[in-house]
């Protein structure tokens, strides 16, 4: 007697669950113009940089072009709120991009939709925390086209080490990832309070907490290290060294972000 042999069914991996999710966020990223405003803030602020005196002396705060992009040195210490004054600030106009990105999902009943269907909540936290470095990473590269133009508009000098430049810029792109993920992570424990969510990401994306815990513990190169590590080593003395750090705190963030990410949405209602 022959036997029929039923079809087994196969399920799919994550590579192939996440370049579905992957498609979906992408494409309703492009046809967001909340992408596109952002694009645009991000040119607008080495302009507005450039541009600002300080307090006390009425001087420009920078005359060289490329420290609106990063700092001449790690910023191991808190000095000077206008060190902190560069590409650094597209990490906090950032973070109200993913607060937008994602409470969509919430207002519309995307996700519902989404978690009925599709039970992978690592898939989720996976497909969102790429594409919104995806995102910042492209407000870095209009940042960097504004502060070209801006410098060169004001007359700002163009000196710089071309190769410590060139590791600075890739440096915070890299970073992009780590603060995707935590900006992620945040927006998942606040779903259901937008506006806190937006606060949250645009106070850690100040640096406030490193100012914060600096007062009380002390400067820390290991604190500032962890918690904002593309502001204290993506400068414009960078090296390979500097890469490799930006690297693996990017990583360790967005695996640790993720992980607590995946643990929040499946132990609580994610509707």
């Amino acid at each position: 007697m022959t036997r029929t042999l039923e079809p087994r069914f196969v399920s799919p991996s994550l590579a192939e669950r996440l370049r579905g999710m992957l498609g979906v966020d992408f494409y309703r990223l492009f046809h967001t113009p909340n992408y596109y405003i952002f694009l645009v803030i991000a040119a607008i602020i080495p302009a507005m940089i450039l541009t600002m005196t300080g307090e006390e002396s009425g001087e420009i705060l920078y005359t060289n072009t490329w420290n609106v992009i990063a700092a001449d040195i790690p910023l191991y210490v808190v000095r000077d709120i206008g060190d902190y004054a560069n590409m650094n600030m597209v990490f906090i106009f950032g973070g109200i991009m993913v607060s937008i990105f994602i409470g969509h999902d919430y207002n519309s009943g995307y996700v519902k939709q989404l978690f009925t269907t599709h039970a992978k909540k690592l898939d989720y936290m996976l497909s969102k925390s790429i594409t919104c470095a995806f995102a910042m990473a492209c407000m870095c590269v209009t940042y960097l086209l504004g502060s070209v133009m801006a410098g060169l508009i004001v007359g700002a000098s163009m000196d710089v080490a071309v190769g410590s430049l060139a590791v600075s810029l890739l440096g915070k792109m890299i970073m992009s990832m780590g603060w995707a993920s935590l900006y992620t992570f945040l927006n998942v424990i606040f779903r259901r309070y937008f506006g806190i969510a937006i606060a949250s990401s645009f106070f850690l994306g100040t640096g406030i907490p490193i100012i914060g815990a600096a007062a009380l513990l002390g400067n820390s190169p290991a604190l500032n290290l962890f918690l904002y590590g593309s502001s204290v080593n993506a400068c414009l003395s960078s090296n390979f060294a500097t890469l490799l750090t930006c690297l693996v705190v990017s990583v360790a963030w967005a695996v640790l972000y993720n992980l607590l990410g995946t643990a929040v949405l499946e132990r609580s209602d994610v509707y």
